[in-house]
């Protein structure tokens, strides 16, 4: 039902069944008399308003909606666009050093960084895509075995097999929609590994030294202190002082890391 109903947008209580009809392929897996029983429950718990026919999402219901969509489906990218900032800020900042370190010319940087940013990009698109697949499919099959065994307890046959059925095809559903998440989420990390990368590249190349590094790291710390840092902090409701210093140091090392193995081979 959650997953269902969205938003501030009020629904008839027959194309809210139609919709969950869908789900289970055209199959009636429930009956008008159980939605209402269900639409019912869900008011008096505050998740929905019912005005005369149509059924509404509370914010309390939104909000849990909204849950359930990024836990299900994944709705909301978290781990990719923080991946996507990290991977193309640090890679972007070992460039600019790198090029200025070892003082190449203005072709054989524009090569190193096209090549290094597209490998990191593609890099984190296909990992993402094919990972993120899998791990959710399994953590779909988990959650589909645990929901399957407390339906499991439901001592009326006709209603336990009638849940069992619509739990199937929902996940059926839910791993079509996974997929589609997967790919958005991946394509995501990709770009936003490239452009966070590549700006602080492009500042580099376009003005004389020392502006051109003096913009490039300022644009690195912004992505990283700014973005970054206020991202993972809203998201993880950690103080972002907190985040702020975990995300210096990691970044940090791994800046380092990549100049020691450069300069060592």
């Amino acid at each position: 039902m959650l997953l269902t109903l969205s938003g501030n947008i009020g629904l008839p209580k027959d194309a809210l069944k139609r919709r969950i009809d869908n789900i289970c392929a055209r199959y009636v897996c429930i009956e008008m008399s159980d939605l209402d029983r269900t639409v019912a429950e869900m008011n008096s718990e505050g998740l929905v308003l019912i005005s005369g026919d149509v059924v509404q999402l509370t914010d309390n219901g939104i909000r849990l909606s909204k849950e359930w969509q990024n836990l299900l489906l994944k709705k909301e990218p978290i781990l990719e666009i923080v991946a996507g900032l990290a991977d193309g800020s640090v890679t972007g900042l070992v460039v600019v050093l790198s090029a200025f370190i070892s003082g190449l010319y203005f072709k054989a940087t524009v090569f190193a960084a096209l090549l290094t940013l597209a490998a990191v990009s593609l890099t984190n698109f296909s990992s993402f895509l094919l990972g993120g697949i899998t791990e959710d499919l399994a953590d779909m099959t988990t959650l589909q075995n645990l929901m399957n065994y407390s339906l499991s307890d439901i001592s009326d046959g006709a209603e336990r097999s009638k849940s069992l059925n619509l739990v199937m095809q929902l996940f059926t559903i839910l791993h079509k929609e996974i997929s589609r998440s997967n790919l958005y989420a991946a394509t995501i990390s990709g770009t936003t590994t490239f452009l966070a990368g590549s700006l602080p590249i492009v500042a580099y190349l376009t003005l004389p030294e020392p502006f051109g590094l003096i913009l490039s790291l300022c644009i690195v710390g912004a992505v990283v202190g700014v973005f970054l840092v206020r991202y993972r902090s809203k998201r993880t409701r950690v103080h972002w002082s907190m985040t702020l210093l975990e995300t210096i140091v990691i970044v940090t090392i791994a800046v380092l890391a990549s100049l020691l193995v450069g300069v060592s081979l």
